[in-house]
């Protein structure tokens, strides 16, 4: 199969991607919450940043290696962290720990993956960074940090935007459940979608591998609920103050929407802010993530880097997000269509499609490093 040309973009990708895994996992994927207007509003202010393209150039191929947090990436962008991504296809974790390391961009494992911290570190080595949400047990918080410290991760994310769990209605009216609970309907499911079950069968059941070491495994058959009561932070200043004076790596704070949450951020130690409506799936009342950006940008004026994330579907979506302001772009779903549709190799495609999509793009309007975008928002 010529994946390039069968599968030329992200949205060939999630086309393929929902017919290849069961309904449960897809709508876990690709939902929102409520009646997902806010995923919409993603999409719709991305397709209306217009860039006026320079001609003349003459020949030449853009150069997209940067600087983040101390280390050298290959593209100004990277897999943000997603919950489950297990479900979606057994080892996705590992295919895109693979891929951060051979392609050398950063890999965000979520607290609430199916593989754990030390797993993944071992295959993305320096490219893994920990995803934390903010547990109200203090000992679960200490020993993520202390388990992250060993693993010889050095970038950690505190994602800020889930004070409380959301709706989410299309995985509600799914059914859906982790491990899935096989009742008829979901064995119904299943069996339509072979590929998936063999692979699951193969690799075993996702499991919630990270948060095992701290919970008696019958509490874990009820996943869903479990990760409710322990995400269920709702943090302050004080609870961030806490994780920075105990973690001495890079520490980045997500979720961002408003300038004045990253000026107090920068103040509180964090190395990196990142802006994210957490891609339209926690408060459809929240303005694109987008359209946040500039003035976000503007507020926190270089002081640290600025990360973004919410409805990036390929390179030009990139290229517009670091025109507004932003150093470095991250996907979620991205990257778990391509693994969903294609299986391990899905990752590098995934990356060879942005990569090749922000090359070309540059190209057209004229941009001959990263530096010449910064200049499109003047």
């Amino acid at each position: 199969m010529d994946n390039a040309n069968q599968f030329p973009s992200i949205w060939h990708l999630a086309e393929r991607a929902r017919k290849r895994i069961p309904h449960f996992a897809w709508e876990y994927l690709d939902s929102g919450t409520g009646m997902e207007r806010l995923v919409d509003r993603n999409r719709v202010a991305l397709d209306a940043v217009h860039l006026m393209p320079r001609v003349m150039g003459g020949r030449y191929t853009p150069d997209i290696k940067c600087t983040l947090l101390g280390a050298e990436f290959s593209a100004p962008f990277g897999i943000a962290p997603v919950g489950m991504s297990g479900l979606m296809w057994p080892g996705a974790e590992l295919a895109l720990a693979d891929m951060a390391r051979t392609k050398n961009i950063p890999y965000g494992l979520s607290m609430v993956a199916n593989e754990t911290p030390e797993e993944v570190a071992k295959r993305a080595e320096t490219n893994a960074w920990m995803q934390i949400y903010c547990p109200k047990e203090a000992d679960v918080l200490d020993d993520l940090l202390k388990r992250s410290k060993a693993a010889g991760i050095k970038t950690l994310i505190i994602t800020v935007d889930v004070p409380v769990g959301s709706r989410r209605e299309r995985q509600l009216a799914a059914g859906l459940t982790v491990p899935p609970k096989m009742d008829p309907a979901t064995l119904w499911r299943v069996a339509k979608r072979p590929f998936w079950a063999l692979a699951t069968l193969k690799h075993g059941q996702p499991r919630f591998k990270t948060l095992e070491a701290y919970f008696p495994a019958d509490q874990m058959s009820e996943g869903a609920k479990l990760i409710g009561n322990i995400v269920d932070g709702r943090p302050d200043w004080d609870y961030f103050d806490r994780i920075r004076a105990a973690w001495d790596g890079n520490l980045v704070l997500k979720g961002l929407m408003d300038p004045a949450d990253a000026d107090a951020a920068i103040a509180h130690g964090a190395d990196a802010v990142w802006v994210s409506n957490h891609g339209g799936r926690q408060f459809d009342g929240a303005p694109a993530a987008i359209e946040a950006l500039p003035a976000i940008a503007e507020k926190v004026a270089g002081r640290v880097p600025l990360l973004f994330d919410s409805g990036i579907r390929g390179g030009l979506d990139i290229l517009r997000a670091l025109s507004l302001g932003a150093d470095f772009c991250f996907l979620g779903r991205g990257f778990l269509y391509a693994v969903s549709a294609l299986g391990a190799i899905g990752a590098d495609h995934a990356y060879d499609i942005l990569r090749g999509d922000l090359e070309n793009n540059m190209i057209q309007i004229g941009a001959r490093s990263l530096i010449d975008l910064k200049s499109l928002k003047d």
